[in-house]
């Protein structure tokens, strides 16, 4: 017998299984959720962050948050021990679909899910996963991160927030800036300074810290696009205790680096969640609201070449984000390619917010007042905001040092 052709027919009925398989999770997904997805959770609506701070108010939005945290949906990759759905790759994919479908929107988002969690999956004990991970899939608690300081941005690794040993604690001083979401934040996992006395890479720790002390003070920082999403963090004499070390000490770089992965690349981001937001008109659709439209095309030839790039561009990366997730082992996030990501895609988005502020002319520069629509203003706003994005994260030209290094393994 032809033990290839064997092997061909075993490998054809195994992918078969796993098909039907796959199939018949879609179909018990799709019944699932529209039984228990209320019709308030479905398009542009609040999302719980798990901030003990600002509770959840909405009793629909809390309804369909609730039903996800039975069924162990709100981290979906997660082992069931922690609380998690402990889906396969593909089988995650399928429920995002199954959302997007009915426009369902996500039931939880925050650091504490998108970055802390999957990095005390992957460097935490036993004792700080249990501890941690279960509050997070609950909606218990809500994170923020402590990374750049006024010196120590792009050059993170010259941070000088020290933590000193002090028994079963850390006594921690020095201040972080750009802490997205400090002011409703009940944790913060910061990197500090635990050897000042060794190269700067190596004397870094990774510290779990809870946010209620006295020894913390948060400040929000007013942004040119009239918000403020960002916060200055004092710490005076503020405690870490030894149990919430994650990952050696003195080797906290590593596990920074790898956080900043999932910030970049996580899955939830690779793949997408269901409706957070009003998306507002296509770019076709606002450029032919303003130049008109000759035989249902753009009019302006120009303005059309320029938005089916930007469209092209846009699908192809959607299509590449997909393609890594299928290839990645299940639950984990890609590694260095996530640099590849972010530098893109944050360079794509400024592409077509600027698209949107061009062609409307005038009216793409409105702040305020009764000439300009809420929506020519939200957009100008996120326009400004947005030329940020290929700062913060590691800076685009960070980026693509290490796509060079460890992607396309080229010499330093």
């Amino acid at each position: 017998m032809d033990t290839g052709y064997t092997d061909l027919k075993l490998a054809r009925q195994s992918e078969l299984v796993t098909l039907n398989a796959l199939a018949e999770f879609r179909l018990d997904t799709r019944e699932w959720l529209e039984t228990n997805c209320p019709e308030g959770a479905r398009g542009p609506g609040p999302i719980s962050t798990g901030s003990t701070k600002t509770p959840l108010r909405d009793a629909t939005t809390r309804l369909w948050l609730d039903r996800m945290i039975e069924k162990g949906w709100t981290a979906p990759t997660w082992p069931v021990e922690y609380g998690g759905g402990g889906l396969k790759t593909d089988q995650y994919m399928v429920l995002i679909e199954e959302m997007r479908r009915m426009n369902a929107r996500a039931p939880l988002a925050g650091m504490g899910i998108s970055l802390i969690g999957p990095t005390l999956l992957e460097f935490g004990t036993e004792d700080q996963k249990q501890r941690h991970l279960p509050r997070i899939v609950r909606a218990e608690v809500a994170w923020c991160q402590g990374y750049s300081e006024p010196n120590a941005g792009s050059d993170l690794a010259s941070l000088q927030t020290r933590a000193v040993d002090n028994g079963d604690h850390f006594i921690v001083n020095g201040s972080k800036i750009w802490t997205s979401g400090a002011q409703v934040a009940d944790w913060i996992f910061v990197l500090v300074r635990t050897n000042p006395d060794v190269p700067k890479h190596e004397g870094i720790s990774f510290v779990l810290m809870d946010m209620s002390q006295a020894g913390i003070t948060v400040k929000p920082i007013r942004l040119i696009s009239g918000e403020s999403p960002f916060c200055e963090t004092f710490f005076d004499n503020a405690i870490a205790m030894k149990e919430d070390l994650l990952g050696d000490l003195n080797k906290g770089w590593t596990v920074g680096k790898r956080l900043l992965q999932h910030e970049r690349g996580s899955m939830a981001s690779l793949v997408g969640g269901g409706a957070t937001r009003d998306p507002g008109p296509s770019l076709e659709q606002e450029a032919k609201s303003y130049v008109g439209e000759i035989d249902h095309k753009i009019a302006d030839q120009v303005l059309r070449s320029r938005v089916v790039v930007a469209n092209m561009n846009s699908h192809a990366f959607q299509l590449t984000q997909r393609r890594t997730v299928e290839e990645t082992e299940d639950g984990k996030t890609p590694g260095p390619q996530t640099s590849i990501f972010k530098m893109y895609g944050t360079e794509l988005q400024q592409q077509r917010s600027q698209l949107f502020v061009e062609m409307r002319g005038c009216e793409g520069l409105g702040w305020s007042g009764a000439g300009f629509s809420p929506r020519n203003i939200g957009d100008t706003r996120a326009w400004l905001a947005g030329r940020a994005s290929s700062i913060y994260s590691g800076s685009n030209e960070i980026q693509r040092n290490i796509v060079a290094k460890r992607v396309l393994g080229l010499p330093d």
